[in-house]
Order: structure tokens, then sequence, then C-alpha cells
């Protein structure tokens, strides 16, 4: 396994490495959010 260590200075500049390195630059979806969980179905 390949290890980077980088600083970046620059507003672009994560999103430009991340591109470069082959690896999704879009976040993960979220759930939906559930309301409370009710005790009815006992």
């Amino acid at each position: 396994m390949e290890c980077v260590d980088v600083v970046v200075n620059e507003a672009g500049g994560v999103r430009a490495i991340v591109e470069h390195l082959g690896l999704p630059t879009a976040g993960a979806r979220l759930a939906p959010e559930h309301g409370p969980l009710h005790a009815s179905w006992c």
C-alpha cells in the first residue's frame, strides 16, 4: 500500500491531488434523516 504525505497551501490543491491519484472527489451521499424511534411496535 502506498502512503502520501502532502501539505497543501492552495484552495483547489486538494481536489487536484485527489483527482491525480484517481480517487473520487464527490462526497458520499447521506441517508435521509429519520425521526425518533417509537415504542409502538412493542
